[in-house]
This record gives C-alpha cells, structure tokens and sequence, in this order.
C-alpha cells in the first residue's frame, strides 16, 4: 500500500468511527430539509437551439420552460460536493425542453463516479451512447460513438467554447477540466446548436459546464486510493464575494498518479483550474475561466483480433529493453499539454437587446513519442538516402533502437458573438463566429543507449543527415481560419405552447498545410469549404408535463487529420507511408419527432433518421514497423441511419432513484466502398461500430447519509469492417458506488467516504473498435480484382479497479 493509500485508509476509519455519534446528535435528517440554493453548480441547458444564452438572459416562454412545480417533487440538502438529490435518475436524467433529442449528466451523478473518470465515461448510460473504455481509471481518455458516430464526429463545448483538437477533433476531455469542478454535462444526440461554434458536429453535440464560484468563502477537499496505485488529491479554494465589487471566483489544484492496469508503466497527472465571474446590473455577467493540464503516461498497445485471441490483455509493451526492442514501454510514453483561457460574457444593451461575447484560446501541445528501430547506412530522408547516420548500439543487421520524438504544437483563438432580440412573440438571433489555428509539427528520432533510455532527452540531439539537417519523417506546418455566420428567429404562438424555429448557419473554412521533407508531393495543399446548413425546429406544449417536438437539422464536418493533407514518410522507404485522404467534406440530414414527459416521473422517447453523404469513418492504424498510432481518415461514401432512443426515470421515491435507457440503431452503407484497385461489394452493409441495441439499467439510493449507485450497460455485437466479415462480441458492463456522508465534523462540512468499484466482475472483453478496415479477409473486388485484407485495430476494455475516496466541504 503506498503512504498516500495508508494515509486515506486512516482517515476513513477515524470518519467511520465518529459516524455514529454524529448521526445521533443530527436530530433533523439532511434529506428533509428544504431545497438549498443552487450549490455552485451551473444550470444544465435546456435552451433551444438558437441561442444557449436565452435562458439567462430572455425569460424562456412558458411552452418550454421548465418550472418548479413541474419537476418531480424531491427535497434535499445542497453538500459539499455540489449533491442536492433533485435530478431524476439520480442525476441521469434532469428535464429538458430543447425540440430535439437531448440528455444530460448533473452534480448529482457526476460526484459519485470516480473522481479519475473522464467525460466519456461518464455519459455512458445515456441513451444511443457508447463508450469504448480502455482502463478502468478514465485516466487515458476514452473513445464513444453516439448513434454510430464516433467522438471526432461529435462537437465538444465548454462553457459555449470548442475545445476538442480544431484539426482532428480528438476532444481531450481530460486535460479541460477536474471532475470535481464538472457541473454539468448536456448530450445532444445528431444535431447542434445553430449559434455552436463547431463545424465536425455531424453525430451531435456534447456540452460541459464548469461550476460557477460560491458566494460564500470556503473550499473542497478531496483524496482517492486504490488498486493500480491509484491517488489522487484535490483542492478548492473560494473567495466568495469580495466586498460589494460583484466578484467572487476559485481556484484548484489536482495531482494524480497511477499504475498501468495492465502491462508496465503507469502516468502522473497535474491541473489546475480557475474561473471567476463579474455580476452587475439585470443579466451583465463576465466570466475568466482559465485551466492548465500536464499529463504523461505509457499508452496501451491495440491488439487486432488475432493478437488478442493468442495473447489476450497480456498483448502489451515490454517491461525489461533488450538490443533492438522498440517495443520497449520507456520508450513509448504519451504526452498530452493543454492550457485553455476564455471569457464568456453577458451584457444587457437594452430591455430587450442582449449581447454574448466568448473570445478564447486553447494551446496544445506534445510531444508525442514511440520507439522505432531505423538503419544506420540504409535509412531515407524523404524521397532521397540519408546516407551514413553514425548511429551506435547497432544489431546485427544494422538498425539501431531510437526514440522518436514528434513536437507538435498547436494554438487556436476565436471570438463568437451573438446578438439577441426579443419581442413578445419571436426571438431574433444573430451571430458571427471566428477563429484562427496554427499547427507545427516536425518529428525526429533520439539515439538510446544500452539501457534503451534516450541518450539526449527531447530534442537536445537528434540524429542528422550527411548535410546536417535533421532526419524526420515529416516537418508539417498548418493554418486554417473560419468565418461562420448564424441567423436563428424562433416564433412564439398559441400563448408560447408552439414555437417554431427556422435557422441558417454558413460555414467558410480556408486550410493550408506544408511538409518541407524533401520530394513531399504536394509541398503546399490548400483547400477551401464553404457550406451553408439550414436548420428547422417545431415544439408544442401539450400540458404542463408533456412536450412534442419535431426537427430537420443539417451539418457538415471537414476532414479531420493533418494527415488529410499531407504525406507522411518514413526511414524506412523512400515511398510516402500515407498519402493525402479524400478531401470531400462529410454532411448529413437529419429529421427528428419526439415526446417527453416530466412529473412524479420522467419519460422521453424519439425517433430519428440521418443520411450521410461522403461519410467519413476515423480509423487509426500505426505506421508500419513502428507503435505510433495515426488516424487515417476513411471516405466510405453514403451512409443512412434509422432508430429509436428512449429513457426513463424517477425522482427520490423512499430515497430510491431508478433509471433506464436504450436504444435501437440501424445503419447501412449506401455506396460501394473504393479500395484503390477495386470497389468492395459493401452497398446495403451494416455499418462499422454500429451496435444495433444498446441499454442501460441504473438505480441510486441517497437517504442523506448512506448512499450508493448500480449502473449495468449493454453494447450489442458490431461489426468492424465495411465488409461486415469481423465483428467484436456484445458485452455488459456494470459499476457501483457506496458511500456514507456526515452532516458536519468540526470545521469539515459534510465529509463523505465513497468507495466506487469499477467493471464489477473484471469482464474480460474488448470494448470497441480503434480502427475500421474495408475487409478483414481477401475479398473479390465488383470488378474482379482480389483486394487484400486488413485486420482492424480493437481496444481492449478496461478492468476491474476499487477506488476509495475522502472527501469534505469547509
């Protein structure tokens, strides 16, 4: 057990032992008290689609507006953890007004997972989502799909700002933002707000929001232990108002360290975050939310099907280096940097004028690193011979082990502005949304000694040609700035009971990219996109608890990936490895009815159908002869999508909160797909990572002391080529949380012990598909041409991990 787990242990065992007096002295049970205050928690979005902002500052009719007496009638306390036990399902399913398909996560939930979990995670028993879990910790960042889109198709706000990778759209969730500062989280499955400044957000959207300072002074403390070395610890303070200047704000720290659940390694992980607000007047608000996140950790190896059914989870790096053993996990650590400032803002011009300004900047950046074995008289640079590198440590047959080290960096700024003009009868928004991204990227390789350690560190030596420039396998250099426009007016009728909704987004996106490794063809690719999306929402109020709700939405994504368009090389060919992709933008068609109920229980149900034209499916693969895994961005062509998702909850009922979710999805491939030599038969297929059930069963008790959460999900088979002739198995899943909560021991408000148990049962199981492949066997192409098979790439689902946490307001 290591000091920190030692240290935890006795600390819950004092809390333990002091647990029963203070119960007994607490007369009065926190569960019957009356609903406290919003305990610094944002409010989960139930706007409509036009304009995020109206619910704070335009009086959202009464058609859609979710008001107290509706809700399902709860009490609770507010604790220190933000838990006030208001939302149905335990906090899976807090009411919705959007004329859309929409679900979301509240503090409610959201505190009693791990504190290491990761958004991804966390939505996972939402309705039509699928998360590919990869250790049991959410420490590495999971994968999803959401109505058989995976997460690069899906767009990711914080706080109305994009922070998923504004290239390839890898959302890094885990680098934005603490658990313990999460408020909310607002899913909404196959269409996104009008005024989002997204354009990859084809499969929906995915809104976080950070929770807002108390008013009062004070601050969380939080601890976690457990299994794979597990700690974490977590510390915010808050200033609350500060004299009459209408400021009040926090800040907090958090480091973790953990051991790899399976095979060697293991990663540390610090971040802070800090976000304070300026109120004034009726509706002038100005928010500085700031976070910086410094992440390192040995990744896991994706075995294919074969490797995983001869070596199963042991299919990993290796633990001792030997000569010539790329394969080495000291060589292999993956490095995420992150710093994110913004400032969404609030100003009130008139009575029925508002303005909403968020500029932000989000810096990213490496490097990215992999063991790879190169030649020392034999190696490429470019399309040329490197001649004689030098290098030392060689095998017999002349290679020799180095690190490679890949730099990248990459920034992005942008301002969305938005007006909003209200009237008694419509809502006009208009809005205009910039953005600039640069990207640097020019890898190079480090000799390693006999230990297989990097002789140099990054950077300070890397291997040379005879001419004295640096070997690498590309030296990219990307730019892109888009110009959105946004109209939206939404028409209030029959006593605000229907409204209506027409909105028209255009998009114009410019991209320019270089590789300077010599004889890269093309040198400069530039590509421009200009792509308008009209969008059309109706929503009809028939009681006080019941809504229907129809849509047809449209949206577009730009390829994502560097790798679009540039080649990528490597020493060992004088041949690009990887060419440029299909430079076709994705857009989708989408049509929604839906129906959804609250009261003494919540009930919502809808049915969608998509289609897709130029879809393009994110696979990864790893650069031959190396571990660096790449995305490689897949035109499958015409895609149709049809189902039904539904979910269903109830408030406290005896301190009971039961939820269900599910989903049925069919997806075929509408086109032949182009292998290169040949078309593949694949027209009428189901489509890759494309489950056709999926379910969830969750059930939460919270009596104000003890209290625990059983979630269990269920992912049907799916197949993971185009030609449908390999698939994974279905699986189920299940989670569960046990805790005790006090009311108060001396200066400590509230201070809870949690034990959260994770993949109960250690299900020995691969969770999803990292990549997608036109066939896994030899297949006769329509033309006659034998393609050859390719066997997709698998994530390996994460084990069983026990983690306890100790955890107090103050």
């Amino acid at each position: 057990m290591t000091n920190t787990s030692f240290r935890i242990a006795l600390l819950c065992s004092t809390i333990v032992a002091c647990a029963t007096s203070a119960q007994a002295k607490n007369k009065t049970h926190p569960a019957h008290r009356p609903v406290a205050a919003a305990h610094k928690m944002a409010p989960v979005s139930t706007t409509t689609p036009h304009a995020a902002s109206r619910a704070v500052h335009h009086s959202a009719p009464s058609a859609l507006e979710a008001h107290a007496d509706e809700s399902v009638r709860v009490t609770g306390a507010s604790y220190g953890d933000g838990v006030s036990n208001t939302t149905p399902g335990g906090g899976l399913m807090p009411v919705q007004t959007a004329p859309r398909s929409q679900s979301g996560i509240t503090r409610d939930y959201i505190a009693k997972v791990s504190p290491t979990s990761n958004v991804q995670a966390m939505i996972g028993n939402l309705p039509g989502v699928v998360t590919y879990s990869q250790d049991p910790l959410g420490v590495t960042g999971d994968s999803l799909n959401i109505r058989g889109m995976n997460e690069e198709q899906i767009g990711y706000l914080f706080e109305g700002v994009p922070i998923a990778d504004p290239i390839r759209y890898a959302p890094y969730t885990g680098t934005i933002v603490d658990t313990e500062n999460l408020g909310s989280v607002t899913v909404s499955q196959g269409s996104p707000d009008v005024d989002a400044p997204l354009y990859n957000a084809v499969g929906g959207q995915i809104t976080m929001q950070e929770i807002n300072p108390d008013h009062k002074a004070g601050g969380f403390l939080s601890l976690t232990g457990g299994t794979h070395s597990t700690n974490k610890e977590f510390l915010r303070l808050e200033t609350g108002d500060i004299g009459h200047s209408g400021i009040r704000g926090f800040i907090s720290y958090s480091h973790m360290g953990w051991n790899n659940w399976r095979g060697p390694g293991g990663g540390t992980r610090h971040h802070t975050d800090a976000k304070f607000i300026k109120e004034w007047g009726e509706g002038n608000s100005v928010s500085a939310i700031f976070g910086y996140n410094a992440t390192k950790y040995t990744a896991y190896l994706d075995p294919t099907m074969a490797k995983w059914k001869q070596y199963g989870r042991s299919y990993n790096y290796d633990g001792q280096y030997t000569l010539g053993d790329a394969n080495y996990y000291k060589l292999n650590p993956t490095i995420n940097n992150a710093m994110t400032v913004m400032a969404p803002s609030h100003f009130t011009l008139t009575r029925s004028l508002k303005l909403n300004v968020a500029p932000y900047y989000v810096h990213m950046f490496g490097p990215s690193l992999w063991g790879q074995n190169i030649s020392s008289a034999n190696s490429y640079f470019g399309t040329g011979p490197a001649g004689n590198l030098n290098l030392s440590n060689l095998t017999s047959d002349g290679m020799a082990t180095t690190q490679a080290v890949d730099p990248w960096n990459q920034k992005s700024s942008g301002l969305n502005a938005s007006l909003v003009w209200s009237t008694k009868y419509n809502t006009l928004t208009f809005g205009y949304w910039y953005a600039y991204t640069q990207h640097e990227e020019m890898a190079n390789y480090i000799q390693t000694d006999a230990q297989g350690n990097s002789i140099s560190g990054f950077n300070n030596d890397p291997i040379r040609v005879a001419d004295g420039r640096i070997l690498t396998p590309w030296d990219l250099n990307f730019k892109q700035q888009s110009n959105t426009l946004y109209l939206a007016d939404t028409v209030h009728l029959l006593n605000d009971r229907l409204q209506i909704t027409g909105g028209l987004k255009t998009t114009m996106l410019s991209r320019q990219g270089t590789n300077l490794v010599p004889g890269a063809d093309p040198y400069k690719n530039i590509k421009n996109y200009f792509e308008p999306m009209p969008q059309f929402y109706a929503s009809y109020k028939l009681t006080e608890h019941d809504q229907v709700y129809i849509n047809g939405t449209t949206a577009f994504r730009a390829p994502g990936s560097v790798e679009v368009y540039s080649q990528l090389f490597d020493p060992s060919s004088n041949k690009a490895v990887e060419q440029p992709g299909n430079l076709k933008p994705e857009y989708s068609i989408g049509e929604e009815i839906g129906y959804r109920h609250h009261g003494f229980y919540n009930a919502a149900i809808s049915f969608f159908n998509y289609n897709i034209t130029n879809h393009q499916v994110t696979s990864y693969g790893y650069l031959p002869g190396t571990n660096n895994l790449v995305s490689e961005p897949l035109n499958v062509g015409g895609e149709t999508a049809r189902g039904v998702q539904a979910e269903f909850a109830l408030g406290n009922w005896h301190h009971f909160s039961p939820y269900l979710s599910g989903q049925y999805l069919h997806a075929t491939i509408d086109n032949n797909y182009n292998a290169g030599s040949d078309y593949l038969p694949t027209a009428g297929k189901k489509a890759p990572s494309s489950p056709k059930f999926t379910g969830s069963i969750g059930l939460r008790y919270d009596d104000g002391h003890f209290f625990g959460n059983f979630a269990l999900r269920y992912v049907d088979t799916q197949y993971t080529t185009f030609m449908n002739d390999e698939s994974l198995h279905s699986y189920v899943t299940s989670n569960m949380t046990l805790g005790y909560r006090m009311k108060q021991f001396g200066p400590a408000k509230h201070p809870t012990l949690q034990l959260n148990l994770v993949n109960l049962g250690d299900n020995n199981y691969l969770s999803g598909a990292s990549s997608a492949t036109g066939a896994a066997k030899a297949t006769k192409g329509i033309y006659g041409n034998t393609i050859k098979g390719t066997s997709p790439v698998y994530i390996v689902g994460g084990g069983f991990a026990a983690l306890v946490s100790v955890s107090t307001g103050f």
